[in-house]
């Protein structure tokens, strides 16, 4: 795992933090390794009940460090192509691999919050920020597009107006604007205290239910009803034939 990321377990929690302060958290190649790295790590660890996803020092990210990475053409071309049984490449996979877990992902944001470093906040299930967070779909500033699954997480989180008006102008956003519009789920002085008390509630509920739940939006958010229904039909069944099985040994 990259030493700019750092993974620690603590009762049914496991805590990610982008480490690389001096930087804002400035993303390298090394940094997105090291997320996908953790992200599996604790897929691995079985009695996870919650993930809180935070940056140390002032900022949670400022985005790619793009003269870094445009230091190494050669290893972004690498980390561009797509792994087939997963359809992700490194840069996609350092975010969407919070979506694979089964268990909720709470980021914690404040400072900057920019460019790749937004679409990893996207990729939590929950965000939480400090009412001076600052946040930027940043990536027509340097003539890109937002490539690490962003255009999945805005999809399912605000309309396409605001997705593209914020995509096309890169602007910079307070965090009460990015709550209005569905960036963040809430603005607090305090977004790790928070991130912890909803972990602490989720943790009263049925873990099967909630990976459940999780799986089930994940994939019928964008789909059609029929669709929705056959997998609400596939996510129940196992649950109920999981109560029955409890029920009848009591």
């Amino acid at each position: 795992m990259s030493s700019d990321v750092t993974l620690r377990f603590q009762d049914d929690r496991a805590y990610v933090a982008l480490d690389r302060p001096d930087k804002h958290n400035g993303l390298t190649l090394e940094m997105l390794g090291g997320l996908i790295d953790a992200a599996h790590d604790i897929a691995a660890h079985k009695d996870v009940r919650a993930v809180i996803l935070t940056g140390n020092g002032p900022s949670f990210s400022s985005g790619l460090d793009v003269a870094k990475a445009a230091s190494d053409p050669l290893a972004i071309a690498r980390a561009f192509v797509p792994l087939p049984w997963r359809g992700t490449n490194t840069f996609q996979e350092a975010c969407w691999a919070w979506r694979r877990l089964p268990v909720p992902v709470i980021a914690a944001v404040h400072g900057r919050c920019f460019g790749g470093g937004l679409q990893i906040a996207l990729a939590a299930d929950v965000r939480f920020a400090t009412p001076d967070a600052e946040f930027s779909v940043m990536e027509t500033k340097h003539g890109l597009v937002p490539d690490m699954t962003g255009a999945a997480s805005l999809s399912q989180l605000i309309g396409i107006d605001k997705a593209l008006m914020l995509t096309m102008t890169a602007d910079v956003v307070d965090a009460a604007y990015a709550a209005r519009v569905g960036l963040i789920t809430e603005v607090t002085p305090d977004p790790p205290a928070a991130a912890e008390q909803l972990a602490d509630r989720i943790a009263l509920r049925s873990p099967h239910a909630v990976a459940g739940a999780k799986r089930m939006f994940d994939r019928s958010w964008q789909a059609s009803a029929r669709r929705t229904f056959a997998l609400e039909r596939a996510t129940q069944l196992p649950l109920i034939l999981r109560l029955a099985r409890g029920n009848s040994k009591r």
